[in-house]
């Protein structure tokens, strides 16, 4: 819609349970009087935007008697009050925007076919200091890393503090049991397979945790020749992949909820999730697969053997090499992920030979989305309007 705030609707009109209006460039939207009546703004903090009354303090079936427009303001008349309400007409430009689009951020970009991409070319790739001094560019950088999943900074420096610093322009940090940072390396005898030459299968981390970690970042501070090679997954495509071929697999994984387990010296961690989770409007909302924590399945699950088929089946298909992203990270690299989306691995490699070096943080999933909505607004409050 192009209407600005500042165009009168071309016309309105009503019936006592709806208003239509017909904005300047011929669109049209129709505002029953249930929503208008629970949004009116004398219902609401003029501070702080608040509502100051709850759905059962309103008429349960308002009705309009006559609406008009009166400069910039929607009065709307009702039956049976005297009082009337006023709407800001680019209060109610901005919601019809809303019903016509969504944000790209909040749109996945599925990508199944992980081995015919390239890292370095088909996912977000910025200099960490070409994003911290362009907000436009971090914008943009941060989009493509909701939409996409996967995003890259370069030139991240090598200081184990650097991560922490550069992750304040995405987001708030969150600190677990590991501390707000964790360095992943080859340790004697590993609480954590993480911490071991061993290679990884695909995999999200800390299925166990409540909430599950929203984004991990990875810093790459000494990088092997041989081996230690990242491998990423499109959890989301991969389910609707699974949801396409084997619907019934996808329903079982989707409905069932499996217990998670982690156990270290300092730490005991557990919770119950389905492998696969889904929104309430049925569109794949996170993926929660960690074969190195899943704990025992109930022996008396009376579907136990129907789910396990069903396991089996998506775990192969995350074996399945055309799935896969496999890149190396560049030094002083870092790559940030949706951790309830991206399953992510590596190969193998060996430290008696050369050294591996990571560092990794978590990110809460809202900060990185308030991050992104907040640079827009300011973007956006920025940009010169045309005056109509």
């Amino acid at each position: 819609m192009s209407a600005s705030a500042a165009s009168p609707p071309r016309s309105i009109s009503t019936t006592p349970d709806a208003l239509t209006v017909e904005w300047s460039d011929g669109t049209r939207h129709r505002f029953p009087s249930l929503w208008l009546r629970d949004n009116v703004p004398e219902h609401r903090d003029p501070h702080s935007g608040q509502r100051l009354v709850d759905i059962a303090d309103l008429p349960g079936n308002p009705r309009i008697r006559a609406a008009a427009v009166d400069g910039g303001r929607l009065r709307i008349e009702w039956q049976g009050e005297e009082r009337a309400s006023s709407l800001e007409l680019g209060w109610l430009v901005r919601q019809a925007r809303r019903m016509r689009s969504v944000r790209p951020q909040l749109t996945p970009r599925h990508w199944l076919e992980g081995a015919s991409l390239d890292a370095t070319r088909d996912f977000a790739r910025a200099r960490l200091a070409d994003a911290r001094r362009d907000p436009a560019l971090r914008l943009q950088w941060m989009s493509r890393l909701l939409e996409d999943g996967v995003a890259f900074l370069s030139h991240a420096g090598h200081g184990e503090g650097s991560l922490l610093e550069a992750m304040r322009l995405l987001g708030q940090v969150a600190e677990t049991n590991y501390g707000q940072a964790f360095d992943v390396r080859s340790v004697p005898q590993p609480e954590n397979l993480a911490y071991s030459d061993l290679g990884l299968g695909l995999h999200t981390d800390n299925p166990y945790r409540e909430p599950v970690p929203g984004f991990q970042a990875l810093h790459a501070l000494v990088c092997s020749p041989d081996g230690g090679e990242s491998l990423f997954a499109d959890g989301f495509a991969l389910a609707e992949h699974l949801r396409a071929s084997r619907p019934a697999d996808f329903a079982l994984l989707s409905e069932v909820a499996v217990p998670f387990l982690y156990r270290s010296a300092n730490a005991e961690l557990y919770a119950e999730r389905p492998l696969i989770q889904v929104s309430a409007r049925g569109a794949v909302s996170a993926v929660h697969y960690n074969s190195r924590s899943i704990a025992p399945l109930d022996p008396a699950c009376g579907r136990l053997v129907e789910y396990y088929a069903a396991y089996r089946r998506f775990a192969g298909l995350l074996r399945e090499p055309r799935f896969q992203l496999r890149f190396k990270l560049a030094d002083a690299e870092i790559v940030v992920f949706d951790n309830q989306r991206i399953l992510h691995g590596r190969t193998a490699f060996s430290s008696a030979r050369h050294a591996r070096h990571l560092r990794g943080c978590y990110l809460t999933r809202d900060s990185v989305y308030s991050t992104a909505a907040l640079l827009e607004r300011s973007l956006e409050s920025e940009a010169p309007h045309d005056g109509r």
